[in-house]
């Protein structure tokens, strides 16, 4: 007997930027990514009618909709409540990312002991390492509790069945890359896992209110690891990066439906777990009773909070035909960019010598504000030259070496002038400065070269506390 109907074939689509595709390839036409073309459903006929279902509770105006149980709860730890926006909201999924090693588990057991020691029950399901292990880092922290329940379980339905059985305030997902749902396929991990175990969460966490701590993974490249609607569908994606050889982490804002998104929290690692640094300024500079050739004080801004950092550079001789080029804590690129501009509008000969520039205490500068500061510390290490004492500098310095304008001068000024540095050079309209700081505005390169004067002239003072008189901007 004839067909009159044709076969209806199913398709691919890549779970991170929708690409259709008639067969399964390993790698996405359009976005190139590996392993996320996953198999969709037969197309089914378009009916000439949709049935209308039934709402679950009627429509509300929005003024009556009550925002006082989706108010923020504090975590306990300050410095992740500052990122959070204020705390945890109900009904929030919120994502940890980060490398191995790092410190997201010990952070997120300090919280569940935060939650513990206040009275609201927290289910710390594992799926990365066994009960005794966790117990072990949790006598080291001080984190075991009452009110802490532990499960080492990798199996979503298992888990689910302990949220029911222990009924938390908060549950804790360490991680979501070794949770596996039975009514998904694939091995835990993989695109499809990760999706399911993720969607599933978040439905129960809806449903109940319930607080969702996820860790996370992340790629050699530093990006979640699993699909990109992973974090599309969370409310709130942290990053926890920090050089392994420092002490210091720092916890980023990438995305958060309840605050701000590009605040910044800093830890620092100890023996006995993570604790919060609200002051960090101090981490990221060394203490001269002089200036010291080869050395500048800036003020960088991580998200919404400004942070002293100190450049160090050295300038050698050196006999290769390809001087050393070395870096640690800043942009390479713009490091050769700052070189550049040094040699050509500064006169510095630097084509034969060898650079090198760190920063202080493993902190990150990448952002454009920084440039003057490296420039005026390899200019210092190259003449033997020191900025005067106090003094900090900021912008950014163009090919033409003229120096540009930077965000948020007056608010940088404020935390130099809170930590007893009394001078600044600065570029050309910086708006309102705060009191306490005599500004000098430099309009290029030149004129901030100018300002390096020889050790000797520096006496030995020390550092001065902030002070009452004005700001003068000195031309």
């Amino acid at each position: 007997m004839a067909k009159n109907a044709r076969a209806v074939r199913s398709g691919y689509r890549c779970a991170d930027c929708g690409y259709e595709a008639a067969k399964w390839v390993g790698r996405c036409p359009e976005c190139q990514a590996w392993g996320t073309l996953d198999e969709t459903a037969p197309a089914r006929p378009a009916l000439a009618t949709l049935a209308v279902g039934a709402p679950s509770s009627p429509a509300r105006r929005i003024a009556d909709v009550d925002v006082h149980a989706t108010r923020a709860q504090p975590t306990g730890v300050p410095e992740l409540d500052r990122v959070l926006g204020g705390g945890l909201v109900a009904g929030a999924v919120v994502l940890l990312a980060g490398e191995p090693g790092v410190g997201k588990s010990t952070l997120l057991l300090e919280v569940a002991a935060q939650h513990a020691s206040a009275g609201r029950r927290v289910l710390y399901a594992t799926g990365e390492e066994s009960a005794g292990q966790v117990r072990l880092r949790a006598d080291r922290t001080g984190a075991v509790h009452d009110e802490l329940y532990l499960a080492a379980e990798s199996d979503l339905a298992t888990v689910l069945g302990h949220v029911d059985a222990v009924a938390p305030e908060l549950l804790v997902v360490d991680s979501v890359q070794t949770m596996s749902s039975s009514a998904a396929e694939g091995v835990a991990g993989g695109v499809t896992q990760v999706r399911a175990v993720t969607s599933a969460l978040i439905a129960v966490a809806k449903e109940r209110g319930l607080p969702v701590l996820l860790v996370g993974h992340v790629t050699k490249d530093g990006s979640v690891a699993g699909p990109k609607v992973l974090e599309h569908l969370v409310d709130v994606v942290l990053h926890f990066d920090g050089d392994r050889h420092s002490a210091l982490r720092m916890v980023r804002g990438v995305k958060n439906r309840f605050g701000p998104a590009d605040e910044v929290g800093c830890f620092e690692l100890r023996d006995d777990g993570i604790a919060g640094v609200p002051d960090p300024s101090g981490l990221f500079r060394s203490h001269h009773d002089v200036p010291v050739p080869g050395t500048a004080i800036t003020v960088t801004v991580e998200g919404k909070r400004p942070l002293l950092a100190e450049v160090q550079a050295l300038v050698a001789g050196s006999g290769l035909t390809n001087p050393r080029r070395a870096v640690s804590g800043l942009d390479s690129s713009r490091l050769a960019m700052a070189l550049a501009v040094l040699q050509r509008r500064g006169r510095l000969q630097l084509h034969d010598k060898e650079v090198f520039a760190a920063t202080v205490g493993g902190m990150r500068v990448v952002e454009p504000a920084a440039d003057l500061a490296v420039a005026l510390a390899v200019a210092s290490s190259a003449r033997d030259l020191v900025l005067p004492a106090h003094t900090v500098v900021l912008g950014e310095v163009g090919l033409a070496g003229e120096v540009r304008r930077v965000a948020g001068v007056g608010r940088r000024l404020a935390e130099a002038a809170r930590l007893g540095f009394t001078r600044a050079l600065i570029p050309p309209d910086a708006g309102p400065l705060p009191s306490g700081v005599r500004a000098t505005v430099v309009a290029d390169l030149d004129a901030a070269l100018r300002a390096l004067t020889p050790p000797t002239a520096q006496t030995l003072t020390p550092p001065p506390q902030p002070h009452p008189p004005g700001v003068s901007a000195v031309r």
